[in-house]
């Protein structure tokens, strides 16, 4: 269900922090006209940490609607409690979402075994496909490769791939091997996408997609299409700016590039995200020029 190039969407706010439905439906059509294969609504970067669940499910109908089935999508629906994550989940279905993106407990940072009965409970309730989101840096906690194996072969009509941004390439074998070979494995770090892809990945859901959608559409053609010299070039391109997108706490430098190829979108910032600091600033108009932005 899903490869290629799947940009984690911002979430566009007025000034009054108000959703930007309208500025909202722009990214997502821009999005799949430059040639995106999929969209993620509300994950970290569209700061779903500070939306209501009302405008949380909101959000994904709107997207939902705006794409009109042409990609599919991939709703954001993780919480650190399993009772909440299953209401999370049959709200994304409500919402019109093809698969729920959802990350192991944070905060209360669960054992393995724990992880495991978590999603295990997810299993038996979820009306959707599921796609783990492994992500320590942020959640502190870590689905190790056995206990994603034991997942996995528990439910294997459930889970049916991993956002990994755990930066440890390895994993992408060591999945791919437990998990098997249908098991989607997408990068969640632009900068190693290249190499993930070269041990097993599919494509990246990437924040850099929200500036640059068309060339992160080509690298990833590029790839599955066995053209790895065009990919190497293009990833060369856009490495600077992969970079630049976490010079200052994301998603405050991806929206600041955005607001300089879409100046009439409201991209504000809800609090505790605040505007990215100067050298951040310099670092993604530098990574801009390189990428020819």
């Amino acid at each position: 269900m899903f490869s290629g190039s799947i940009p984690a969407l911002v979430t566009p706010f007025a000034a009054d922090g108000a959703f930007a439905e309208d500025a909202y439906r722009e990214l997502v059509e821009w999005q799949i006209t430059e040639g995106s294969a999929g969209l993620v609504p509300v994950g970290t970067t569209g700061e779903a940490a500070t939306l209501t669940a009302d405008e949380h499910f909101y959000a994904v109908r709107v997207c939902v609607e705006q794409t009109n089935r042409r990609v599919p999508v991939l709703a954001g629906a993780g919480s650190n409690d399993t009772r909440v994550a299953i209401a999370n989940v049959h709200a994304a279905k409500a919402a019109g979402a093809d698969a729920a993106l959802m990350v192991p407990p944070y905060y209360n940072r669960p054992s393995q075994e724990g992880i495991f009965r978590h999603f295990e409970a997810i299993a038996h309730e979820t009306p959707l496909p599921i796609v783990l989101y492994n992500v320590p840096g942020r959640t502190v906690t870590d689905i190790q490769p056995a206990t994603m194996v034991r997942i996995v072969k528990a439910f294997p009509d459930v889970f049916i791939g991993v956002k990994d941004a755990t930066g440890s390439l390895g994993r992408a074998t060591e999945q791919r091997l437990g998990c098997g070979p249908d098991f989607v494995q997408l990068s969640g770090n632009d900068e190693t996408a290249l190499a993930f892809n070269a041990m097993g990945g599919v494509g990246c859901i990437s924040v850099t997609a929200n500036v640059a959608p068309r060339l992160c559409a080509e690298f990833q053609a590029a790839w599955a299409a066995g053209d790895h010299g065009t990919a190497l070039a293009l990833h060369d391109r856009l490495y600077p700016l992969h970079v630049a997108m976490f010079t200052d706490a994301s998603p405050g430098p991806v929206k600041y590039a955005l607001g300089k190829i879409k100046p009439d979108w409201p991209l504000h910032l809800r609090l505790p995200m605040t505007e990215p600091n100067d050298a951040s600033r310099a670092a993604v108009d530098a990574a801009m020029a390189t990428a020819g932005l």
